[in-house]
């Protein structure tokens, strides 16, 4: 089938009350390669014996280890996926628990032994065309299919996994997802791995570049120190202290990687937004506090635990007012905003934000459609909030609202893009959970999970001081969907390292809300205590406020 090839696309802008200690039990290890590949060996023992009723396996069920958590007290969480007669089994992951060779309990959401016939009444090209329409014309290459079983739904059946590229007329690059029914021909569901903020190059010849020290003028954040090479005579934008992450300019193209940032200086910038390498500093920095919080606050080690540092991309398009992560080139994309209202959008809670979508690409991976897609956009503005706390800089101060330095003229600081405390002063997010939530764009249906996270890391408090919320006459019951008011907050830490121990430990790829209290509520008892422990008590307390029960 000959395809027309152009560019196209839409890429949517304790155990004891009072402490605040990590549970020993629950605190992760540094284990060794060779003890988590044992984990993996222990868990797909468990998988062919005692452990197979409990992820309702099917005897042509193969699983495959994708990550493992070593607990201090020897407790494993081993995430797996799963394949039927070698097709992928898409929503067929879950975490394995096991201690001392035992399974504990599973995390998952397949609920069904049953698998469909692997006989397709479809063609693959006919497939290929139902994805067509909804896509369009305007796609880059050609578009691929696969069969695999669809187990997202109520129950699985086989599906085409139909894939489009191309780029969106807002200049967003798209690699749309669609699962297409292979008996009826049926959209059963479609996203986009594109996950954005809003609805690596070489050298140049260097053979032993020295890592230096230098000063980027930013245009958001001030001065402020990063860290670079130098080549010779050449100063470079590239992080050896963070594994290598590198800065490049794009030149307002939106093909290929970019140009890697150089200077004949180690001065990066003017604070003004007069020459390329200032917004690079800006995103400089923004990468490396954002690596720095993971690593110091959730031992993480790089986005994808690894150390490998990840290539950050300025300067993408022409008045583009968006940014992006891409997983599959392992980087961040930032535009230069619209020309109008809207500076580049590289600012710390943005760069948190499209980090956390790497991070969240290797853990629990929650797919970028319904209430796992809403649960994941929540992810990346919990953890660019906390980033923005983590760094705690005059220049940007720390607040619950996402993008407010995007804003060129926000004098009060008023203006986002999102609110955690109150999601539905955007006009367009709701604040409480409904059953149809799903139906929402990711980035609104985010919102009841960011109002739970302010609400149980602050409690039902009108936030005061830079971006407080008081200028929308709030009061604390307006901030909670059950009247109730008496929500103490447990406090940043814990919150997040609840949260960051719920997606890496419990979640899966399909989780839904409910799921996320369930996995919020058990990461709460690994911490800090289960039912009647003051924190657990308060993270069920949260949920409720905001109507996931």
């Amino acid at each position: 089938m000959q395809f027309q090839s152009r560019l196209l696309t839409a890429a949517i802008v304790s155990a004891l009350a009072a402490s605040a200690t990590v549970h020993a039990a629950a605190a992760a290890v540094q284990a060794t390669p060779q003890r988590l590949a044992a984990a993996a060996v222990r868990a797909q023992s468990l998988l062919n014996g005692p452990a197979a009723a409990s992820v309702h396996r099917a005897g042509a069920d193969a699983f495959v280890a994708r990550d493992t958590i070593v607990d201090a007290n020897g407790t494993e969480h081993v995430r797996l996926e799963r394949t039927y007669h070698g097709l992928p089994v898409i929503g067929g992951d879950f975490v394995l628990h096991t201690r001392n060779g035992q399974a504990q309990a599973v995390s998952q959401t397949l609920k069904t032994i049953a698998r469909p016939s692997l006989v397709p009444t479809l063609s693959r090209d006919a497939a290929i065309v139902e994805a067509g329409n909804q896509f369009g014309p305007d796609f880059a290459g050609l578009p691929t299919a696969r069969l695999v079983v669809y187990a997202r739904g109520a129950a699985p059946v086989l599906a085409y996994e139909v894939s489009f590229s191309g780029t969106r007329k807002d200049q967003t690059p798209t690699d749309m997802h669609y699962f297409v029914d292979a008996s009826n021909g049926r959209i059963l569901e479609h996203y986009d791995t594109i996950e954005t903020a809003l609805p690596g190059p070489d050298q140049r010849g260097c053979t032993a570049p020295t890592p230096a020290v230098g000063t980027g003028k930013t245009l958001l954040l001030g001065d402020e120190t990063i860290n670079i090479v130098k080549c010779g005579l050449q100063y470079q934008m590239v992080d050896t202290t963070r594994g290598g992450g590198k800065t490049t300019n794009m030149g307002m193209t939106t093909l290929g990687m970019g140009t890697l940032v150089t200077g004949t200086s180690d001065i990066f910038g003017t604070n003004l937004n007069n020459t390329p390498s200032t917004v690079a500093a800006d995103a400089n920095v923004g990468v490396a506090a954002t690596w720095d919080y993971y690593k110091n606050v959730h031992g993480r080690n790089g986005i994808a635990n690894d150390g490998r540092g990840a290539l950050s991309r300025v300067h993408f398009g022409v008045f583009y007012a968006n940014a992006f992560w891409n997983d599959a080139c392992f980087c961040m994309t930032f535009g230069d905003g619209d020309g109008g209202t809207l500076n580049p959008l590289v600012a710390l809670d943005i760069a948190g934000h499209e980090m956390s979508h790497g991070v969240m690409a290797r853990t629990a991976n929650l797919t970028y459609s319904g209430e796992s897609g809403g649960l994941n956009e929540a992810n990346s503005d919990i953890f660019g909030t906390m980033v923005e706390f983590y760094v705690n800089s005059s220049k940007n101060p720390p607040n619950y609202m996402i993008g407010e330095k995007v804003y060129k003229d926000n004098p009060d600081g008023t203006k986002a893009l999102r609110y955690m405390f109150k999601p539905s002063l955007d006009k367009k997010s709701p604040d409480c959970y409904s059953a149809d939530i799903g139906n929402l764009d990711v980035h609104f249906s985010s919102g009841v999970a960011n109002h739970f996270y302010y609400l149980l890391a602050e409690g039902a408090v009108v936030p005061d001081g830079f971006g407080a919320g008081t200028w929308a006459n709030l009061t604390p019951a307006s901030l909670v969907c059950n009247g109730n008011t008496a929500i103490t907050g447990i406090g940043r830490d814990k919150a997040e390292r609840i949260w960051y121990r719920a997606i890496t430990t419990y979640m899966t790829s399909s989780t839904n809300y409910a799921g996320a209290r369930a996995a919020t509520l058990s990461a709460a008892a690994d911490l800090y205590g289960g039912i009647g422990s003051p924190t657990y008590n308060t993270v069920a307390a949260a949920w409720s406020a905001v109507n996931v029960n």
